[in-house]
């Protein structure tokens, strides 16, 4: 099963990564740009094939893909060499782009799109993410639903927690819980407490979270028929692992264990969620040398892993193993599986929207600097500034280049040496 998980979350990272760049090559083609390779990974090519003018493939090492499009970088402006510290890099950046513009080629070009076009090619790929993370999300809550304690009755506890050894058994002599003394049995469906009407396990915790020592009337549904009970209920210490309001405080205590049931949830559960993860995927990349912080003392210094820090592809496949293979019911893994997929796509669709490039974000940025400018110029009536000259931004593009590639090479060391796991 921990195999099984591993390879499923393999799948759902290929998928998005593919669903990722086909957001990309599907508005690139519509919109009659030349794409000369979509390919899934990077690295050595493992397998491609060549369809019409794009070549498809898939690469060795599946952290990332990309689809190449011809003309990303527009002609120097006046036909004008760049100049200064970087220059070497912006000119040698362009020629490469017009050596890819064969004759025909040149209404092909990615940089004479309109803005609009360049958006919705740039934020194409993100949006599949986003649209995947709302399936999975979907499935899993509306589908399949979350694990909810029902008022009906699964155990009844034997005995006082007081009265219960290291190994969970109760000792010789001791008092019966009051639900056992008042005959309360497995599958019995509690429907009122103390007079008022139960529905569902938060009335019921409340009633007796709220309830004082004493007799109180209990009445439950067994085999269709309603049975009148009387239960002592005392205060008592409960495990702090137990849903004691506060551990190590005595509470009222009647003892029983609730029914578990996948409860399905509205699609409005879902717009909810990706809410949260948008507002907590901001928080971490916003404390990102924080968190960079915490991996390279997990990786070097010994330190304990932050269960709620940065994970990596390894990482993440891993988790999925453990939740496959996890002693919970099976239904409980599957969603739990899907909720880790969604989790995941959500995380790349606001990566990938960061206003830096190479990513995605960063393209857009360009793509709306570039019609700003042109609007600031038809407001002052003068020329039309031409397409966004991105290659300029090209050395900070290759500094994020390489600060990325370092983080995911000390995500993989640590996911390998101190992984996150379940358990903690």
């Amino acid at each position: 099963m921990e195999i099984l998980g591993i390879l499923f979350l393999i799948f759902v990272v290929m998928i998005s990564i593919g669903l990722h760049e086909l957001g990309h090559l599907t508005p690139a083609k519509k919109f009659g740009v030349k794409v000369t390779q979509y390919m899934i990974g990077f690295g050595p090519t493992i397998w491609s094939k060549k369809k019409g003018e794009t070549e498809y493939g898939i690469k060795a090492i599946p952290l990332g893909g990309y689809i190449r499009m011809i003309g990303m970088v527009p002609p120097p402006k006046d036909g004008k060499e760049a100049k200064g510290p970087f220059a070497e890099i912006v000119n040698a950046a362009r020629k490469q782009s017009m050596d890819e513009i064969e004759p025909g080629d040149e209404n092909k070009v990615f940089y004479k799109l309109s803005v609009p076009k360049k958006l919705t090619v740039m934020i194409g790929g993100p949006f599949m993410n986003l649209v995947l993370a709302f399936v999975f999300f979907t499935i899993s809550f509306t589908g399949i639903g979350f694990p909810a304690a029902t008022n009906q009755v699964k155990q009844v506890v034997a005995c006082l927690p007081s009265d219960v050894d290291v190994l969970g058994d109760c000792l010789v002599g001791t008092t019966p819980s009051p639900a056992l003394a008042a005959g309360m049995k497995a599958d019995d469906k509690i429907i009122k407490f103390s007079g008022k009407e139960i529905t569902n396990w938060e009335e019921l915790a409340t009633a007796i979270q709220k309830s004082s020592e004493g007799t109180v009337a209990i009445t439950v549904l067994r085999n269709e028929k309603e049975f009148e009970l009387e239960a002592q209920i005392v205060n008592a210490i409960r495990p702090e692992s137990a849903n004691a309001v506060t551990p190590n405080k005595p509470a009222p205590y009647l003892g029983i264990a609730p029914q578990i049931i996948m409860e399905k949830q509205p699609v409005s559960s879902v717009v909810k969620t990706l809410e949260e993860i948008t507002v907590g995927t901001g928080q971490v990349l916003w404390n990102l040398p924080n968190r960079v912080g915490q991996l390279f003392g997990a990786a070097f210094l010994g330190e304990k892993r932050d269960p709620a820090g940065l994970v990596g592809i390894v990482g993440v496949t891993r988790v999925g193993g453990e939740i496959a293979a996890a002693d919970i019911p099976a239904m409980w893994r599957v969603a739990t599986l899907l909720n880790l997929a969604g989790g995941l796509n959500m995380a790349l669709f606001l990566f990938n929207l960061l206003p830096l490039l190479p990513l995605d974000g960063g393209h857009a940025a360009g793509a709306i600097y570039e019609g700003l400018r042109r609007q600031i110029a038809r407001i002052r009536r003068k020329p039309d500034p031409g397409p966004a000259d991105t290659s300029k931004m090209l050395p900070f593009a290759y500094s994020v280049a390489i600060l990325l590639i370092g983080l995911s090479i000390l995500l993989l060391y640590v996911d390998v040496v101190n992984p996150v796991r379940l358990g903690g």
